[in-house]
């Protein structure tokens, strides 16, 4: 095991400049000295003295695709040398052949007519929600949010982001949030299978509408104070928590008897991280809206998000100038989106990253087994997580975490005389839980890979 690393003198440079120029608001240095990164290629990232790093986290899930896919870069350099920018008042082809094929999708698959618009981000575009939301219920500006769920950290986005030290110190601005507790059944009452706590907290939620008196339901003229459920399907920076089949089908039964509206943030689980364009579709429910961004293009440029339905955002409800953004629907970021369905077309995505992810999977139930400070492990398609416990396999360990996260970044781990780092995310209620987003091009030997460079994490971490 190494000692702890030292920046080069290059880097050491630029790390003094970062400390006196940048801002650290959009910042965290989850290991010192933090890495400075040069190259990226498919699965991996190369630091500035050439030492290369498994990436199993892919930028949140935004790189989807692969560290500099070639098909993606060349769409975006082809975009380059014909339409590389545009007004977003003015028309181009890009935008409108985007729409239709997130548009005609959604009805093959919900049976809802709808449209689709456009912002530059994941948190712009759940910006943008909240107005076609509150547009739509004559102003109402209380939501309903999961316990442990994240949507972004605008002034919006933040009041329904359950973590309050995101809104701390700006309060809020219009919006509130009512947090509801998520089935995370391993750390939910034991004596319940997963489906059966699913039930029982679905049924928790149905309480609030049983008498006026829980302060969310007037009965004598039915109607809810609240106007929309933000909901990701999975949750992302919670820890990769996967709910029963059952919880959201019968979760939008409740909602669909009070008239309120079920938002799918799709921005970290769409685009086939969970074998599907978008997690929702896993569980039978039709949305009333969706929102996307991060991996629409692969990380290459900022572009994100909503479908509504046609109900919610038609021009006669929603009209011109309800939002606007400078760069909303640019024809760099079309093209690189188009391109994305293009390829995702041409190959069977979902089978693909299921059996990747049932192999991946079963290669962490083996280390699992092996190794008792793994509490729980579970994933659907290549999203995937790993909760670091203590000895008891049930008390969260983030002190453990956090050290195998430094040493994973040293890059001093051995794989058949391949000297390799690992990068890995680390989420959860209490910031135990790797959160696992590999490229979903990665192969099968790079998941074999990880799960060595993994095994010897987790043996440092129970011999220090």
């Amino acid at each position: 095991m190494s000692d702890i690393r030292i920046a080069t003198a290059e880097d050491q440079i630029l790390l003094d400049k970062e400390a006196k120029y940048c801002s650290y608001g959009d910042t965290v240095h989850y290991i010192e000295p933090p890495r400075i990164f040069s190259r990226c290629e498919g699965s991996y990232v190369w630091d500035t003295e050439d030492q290369a790093y498994l990436d199993l986290q892919m930028w949140y899930s935004a790189v989807n695709f692969g560290y500099a896919n070639p098909r993606l870069n060349n769409a975006l350099k082809q975009q380059i040398d014909t339409l590389p920018q545009i007004a977003s008042q003015y028309l181009h082809k890009g935008k409108i052949e985007l729409s239709e094929m997130i548009a005609v999708d959604a009805k093959n698959k919900f049976g809802l007519d709808g449209r689709v618009h456009f912002n530059v981000g994941g948190s712009q575009s759940i910006e943008d929600s909240l107005k076609v939301v509150r547009n739509a219920t004559n102003g109402k500006s209380l939501m309903f949010a999961f316990e442990g769920g994240y949507h972004g950290r605008t002034l919006g986005a933040s009041s329904i982001t359950s973590s309050y030290r995101y809104r701390r110190r700006y309060g809020h601005f219009g919006e509130r949030a009512q947090f509801i507790p998520f089935p995370y059944h391993f750390r939910g009452p034991k004596g319940m299978t997963k489906e059966e706590y699913g039930s029982h907290c679905v049924q928790q939620f149905a309480r609030l509408f049983e008498t006026e008196y829980n302060g969310v339901w007037d009965p004598k003229v039915g109607s809810s104070e609240y106007a929309a459920f933000y909901v990701e399907p999975i949750q992302g920076t919670g820890g990769y928590v996967i709910p029963p089949m059952n919880f959201y089908r019968e979760l939008k039964h409740v909602l669909d008897q009070h008239g309120i509206l079920m938002v799918s943030d799709e921005i970290q689980m769409g685009f086939y991280r969970t074998g599907k364009l978008w997690s929702i579709e896993h569980f039978d429910v039709q949305p009333d809206v969706i929102v996307f961004g991060k991996a629409l293009t692969n990380g290459l440029n900022p572009l994100g998000g909503i479908w509504a339905r046609e109900e919610l955002i038609n021009p006669k409800v929603f009209p011109p100038g309800s939002t606007h953004s400078t760069f909303a629907s640019n024809p760099l970021g079309t093209a690189v989106g188009l391109e994305m369905f293009k390829m995702t077309s041409e190959v069977d995505y979902g089978a693909m990253v299921m059996a990747k992810g049932k192999y991946f999977l079963e290669g962490l139930q083996d280390l699992q087994k092996r190794f008792p400070i793994i509490g729980d492990v579970d994933g659907l398609g290549l999203a995937l997580r790993c909760e670091i416990c203590g000895p008891d396999g049930f008390t969260p360990d983030k002190a453990t975490l956090d050290y195998m996260v430094e040493e994973g970044m040293k890059g001093d781990m051995i794989v058949d005389g391949q000297k390799l780092g690992l990068i890995l995310d680390v989420g959860g209620y209490y910031k135990n839980v790797i959160t696992l987003a590999p490229s979903l091009e990665i192969s099968y030997p790079e998941i074999d890979l990880g799960l060595k460079l993994l095994e010897q994490l987790l043996v440092r971490a129970t011999k220090r």
